[in-house]
């Protein structure tokens, strides 16, 4: 491999040139994209071959579009299964990239040689398509793990990099010799190396390359993977190749260019030709000179950004240690493996933290590549393009955060726009918490595009040529096929926020069906507050609910029937399950309208708290529940102080069983509001403090998990309170509220309590009635 290195230099390269020129490189390397214009300017062949789907030469000429900005990737699938696709990435430094550009830059023609995308989608798995290359699995080799090996070197990336990437030729040609007799010598020795597909792809590349030679003479060159170049320059007959190409599989393949990120181009990513560092080779493409001033000045930027503190005089001292670093350890220049360790010495402080973020930023990277409208694609994601330039909605690579007022005319057709993608399969988009207390108008999201929906796109496409049509048709498929009230009345919701009302008559109509012979009460819970949500939701975006309204009031009617008798003799996970229906329907009844002239006991909400009543005095319903439905009477006013104490005297009683009244205070004070609910009032709090004094030692380990997990609950202050009010003891505890804070008496005084109203009225500039009434007798 010294060869790489010493071979002379050639006056006149076209003239010694033994055509076809054979231009073997490795996948996404800036040192072979560079060799590779070299090579190219100076054997100026009159034709070009490159390593890809013979399909694409209809798409070749897009290359040179102005708006096509790599990285951007060849996406093949079949056109009756959308799913089955493959893809051909190629970054700014992908040597066949630039042979590409080369050529379309001097008008020479250019072609794909490769095994066309028809075969490979009819394989089991196309995956990448060219994934295979320098895959390493059981039973094939990396030819330049193998390389390396030979080199004595362990890191082949590392040992790449030393002999191409950071290395200058004077010969533009001697390197890709030298790289030609090292793959002749791997493959006399492995053959086919475990990918047995190469040899019906390199047979298919033998016939392209006699088909050019052919049509434009002997002078063509051929840019491919490295180890493709001794098939290539192998003596084969036609009818070898042709035999070998006999009776493949074969679909029927629609071919386009889409977006491609250099995340994507990393070998974690799953990508068989993958590599390392996207974003360091990429630098290394585009920095005409001083490479690793430039990277150190971008990580320098990147962590000012990430407010760590970074002088010009950090990154002096990182550019020193990365070259003496260099020198130490043998390389022609730093590397990845100096600047990263000088790096973590001088610019990050011996910290891997903000180096996680420049490994992730920088040397992999997030750079997403743009395509030009004029490339080809399915109806639906043209569509899909026009609704983003107009609702300003550029997909990105970066993960960024999209917060809604639904108020607003373009921020609700986004939201719509997003709901109705994520009906279709596309998550681009994924709902998130946002901010609390704001309202329903608002909705929050976080936006990432990947390469992948490109794919998605087109399996949707099936339903619709527009995003519109396409999630209405697919929204009304789903709701015939569901086989549960859930996921139907679930579907509903989804159809409310993503505004596709032409769908509703078939999801409300199956929804009507499936509720009406549905008698299982747990399926009406589960299903109700979805509905109330898409009632709610349809009144913010002003949808047309009045059909959805008497849907679900059918349901809180079926539900406040049937609910008392299902919680009897439940097991423990049972009622557990149930004591959170409780919660979800009692919201959701909330949410819900009174039907119309329904007045005193006949309103929804009197016949809800029928039944909460009733759950909460009813022995054979397990106590989780019981105390559930005592502390929503009494947060609603429905239960007074007496009545709840009593309740809880009951529970608590010493005929209780232990495990069965911890169950009933864990769903009287467990969840939100239940520690305040003790801290304020200090008499149930004595009731309980005093049944778990009196808990027997033989049972008190078996109620302690449960007590633990209801009050490991509480914020840490109310902990705090409740321990001090327990440490007062129970002789300090009084009847009421006012025995709260220290100091308070237990009695309340009128008169000293009327002294604050005057200054209360002025600053509220009410009227002070009793000064108005002395006014006026005066």
């Amino acid at each position: 491999m010294t060869a790489l290195a010493t071979a002379p230099a050639a006056a006149d390269a076209r003239e010694r040139v033994a055509w076809p020129l054979l231009l073997g490189v490795r996948h996404h390397g800036p040192g072979s994209a560079r060799g590779v214009v070299a090579a190219l300017e100076a054997a100026r062949p009159d034709a070009v071959l490159i390593e890809g789907p013979a399909e694409a030469d209809g798409l070749v000429a897009l290359a040179a579009d102005p708006e096509m900005r790599p990285p951007v990737a060849l996406l093949a699938h079949a056109a009756d299964d959308p799913g089955r696709a493959a893809f051909w990435p190629f970054a700014a430094f992908s040597p066949e990239w630039t042979a590409v550009r080369w050529a379309l830059d001097r008008d020479v023609p250019v072609r794909f040689a490769d095994l066309p995308a028809a075969h490979t989608l009819a394989a089991s798995d196309p995956t990448w398509g060219d994934g295979e290359d320098e895959a390493d699995g059981a039973g094939r080799i990396d030819p330049l793990a193998e390389l390396a090996r030979a080199a004595g070197r362990e890191d082949p990336e590392q040992w790449w990099e030393d002999v191409v990437e950071l290395r200058g030729d004077t010969d533009p040609l001697a390197p890709f010799a030298a790289l030609a007799d090292a793959m002749t010598a791997l493959r006399e020795r492995y053959g086919h190396g475990g990918h047995p597909r190469d040899l019906v792809r390199e047979a298919h590349m033998r016939l392209r390359l006699r088909a050019a030679r052919k049509e434009f003479g002997d002078a063509v060159a051929v840019v491919c993977g490295a180890w493709h170049v001794p098939a290539l320059a192998r003596r084969a007959t036609v009818t070898a190749d042709r035999a070998l190409l006999r009776g493949l599989p074969k679909v029927k393949a629609e071919l386009t260019w889409v977006p491609w990120t250099h995340r994507r181009l990393a070998r974690r990513s799953g990508y068989g030709a993958g590599i390392e560092s996207p974003g360091w080779y990429g630098h290394l493409f585009a920095a005409p000179d001083r490479p690793v001033e430039r990277w150190m000045t971008k990580v320098a930027a990147l962590l000012r950004e990430a407010d760590h503190p970074v002088s010009s005089a950090h990154v002096i001292e990182a550019v020193r240690l990365a070259e003496t670093l260099a020198a130490f350890r043998g390389r022609p220049r730093p590397g990845l493996d100096e600047t990263t360790d000088a790096v973590r010495a001088v610019l990050c402080e011996g910290s891997d933290v903000p180096l996680a973020l420049v490994r992730d930023r920088l040397v992999v990277g997030d750079v997403l590549g743009e395509v030009p409208p004029a490339a080809p694609a399915v109806p639906l994601q043209r569509d899909l393009n026009r609704l983003q330039r107009s609702l300003r909605l550029k997909p990105e690579a970066d993960e960024r955060a999209l917060d809604l007022d639904l108020r607003g005319e373009t921020d609700a057709a986004r939201s719509r726009l997003l709901h109705r993608l994520r009906l279709l399969g596309v998550d681009w988009g994924e709902p998130t918490a946002g901010r609390t207390g704001t309202g329903t108008f608002r909705e929050s999201w976080r936006l990432r595009w990947q390469p992948e929906l490109h794919v998605r796109v087109a399996e949707a496409g099936v339903w619709g040529t527009t995003v519109e049509a396409a999630a209405t048709a697919r929204a009304e498929s789903r709701a015939l096929a569901a086989d549960t009230l859930g996921a139907i009345t679930a579907l509903a919701e989804r159809c409310l926020l993503a505004g596709l009302t032409d769908a509703l008559p078939a999801v409300l109509g199956a929804l009507a069906d499936r509720a009406a012979l549905d008698t299982d009460v747990a399926h009406l819970a589960d299903a109700l507050p979805a509905l109330a949500r898409s009632l709610r939701y349809g009144d913010v975006r002003g949808t047309d609910t009045a059909a959805l309204a008497g849907v679900a009031a059918g349901l809180a009617e079926r539900i406040c029937v049937g609910l008392p008798p299902a919680c009897v003799h439940l097991d423990a996970d049972a009622a557990a399950q149930m004591r959170d229906r409780l919660d979800a329907v009692h919201t959701a009844i909330g949410l819900l309208p009174e039907p119309a002239g329904a007045t005193g006991p006949g309103t929804l909400a009197a016949r809800w708290a029928a039944v909460l009543r009733r759950l909460a005095e009813t022995e054979r319903v397990p106590g989780v529940i019981r105390g559930r439905a005592a502390r929503t009477l009494l947060d609603e006013g429905g239960l007074p102080d007496d009545e709840t104490a009593r309740l809880m005297g009951l529970a608590l009683s010493p005929g209780t069983p232990p495990a069965d009244a911890a169950a009933w205070i864990d769903g009287f004070v467990g969840g939100s509001g239940g520690g305040l609910l003790l801290v304020h009032d200090e008499r149930l709090l004595a009731l309980l403090d005093g049944w778990l004094a009196g808990v027997p030692a033989e049972a008190f380990t078996d109620v302690l998990p449960l007590l633990r997990r209801t009050f490991g609950a509480y914020e840490p202050g109310v902990r705090r309170t409740l321990g001090e009010l327990v440490a007062r003891g129970p002789e300090a505890a009084a009847p009421g509220p006012a025995a709260l804070v220290p100091g308070f008496a237990a009695v309340l005084d009128e008169e000293r309590a009327d002294g604050v109203l005057p200054l209360l009225h002025l600053v509220l500039g009410v009227p002070d009635p009793q000064a108005t009434a002395t006014e006026a007798s005066a």
